[in-house]
């Protein structure tokens, strides 16, 4: 691993395991803070499961599901092009996956907090490294997109 994707591997883990220990201090259980009226939240919730709650209940196989994914992703950083982009993306994929891993291991769940109301629908609650696997995911596909994800061969050239 490269020392820019260890750095935002740090960063963002650091960063996810301060919040969630902030908002766990500060705001109680299931209590919501509005910050921005019918739009945005601080509230604090335990989730037993993944995305929108699926596999509640399963922390074992979400434990697993974790891991493994860290493996894979180690591997494929290897596979992709090395630049800023790709950089960030696997950096912020390790960091939120760890967080969230920690989370689940050392608690049996993950702490959300970022509450989000949009056009009327209330998105499920979610943190730091719930954002970061996002963008993390989204740069990869744009990387793919624009043919990086493959090491070019300089041994033809």
């Amino acid at each position: 691993m490269n020392k820019k994707i260890l750095i935002i591997f740090v960063i963002t883990l650091f960063l996810d395991q301060l919040t969630k220990s902030l908002v766990q201090a500060f705001i109680k259980l299931e209590y919501s803070l509005e910050i921005i009226k019918n739009f945005f939240s601080l509230t604090y919730v335990n989730n037993y499961g993944a995305a929108w709650s699926i596999l509640s209940n399963k922390n074992t196989f979400l434990i697993i599901i974790s891991i493994v994914s860290l493996v894979v992703i180690y591997r494929f950083m290897y596979v992709f092009n090395k630049n800023k982009r790709n950089n960030v993306a696997f950096g912020l994929l390790f960091g939120g996956i760890s967080g969230n891993l920690i989370d689940r291991a050392l608690l049996g769940y993950v702490r959300d907090f970022l509450d989000f109301k949009i056009f009327n629908y209330n998105y499920p609650i979610f943190n730091i490294a719930d954002c970061a696997v996002v963008i993390g995911v989204i740069l990869l596909i744009i990387a793919i997109f624009k043919g990086e994800d493959k090491v070019e061969n300089n041994s033809s050239k």
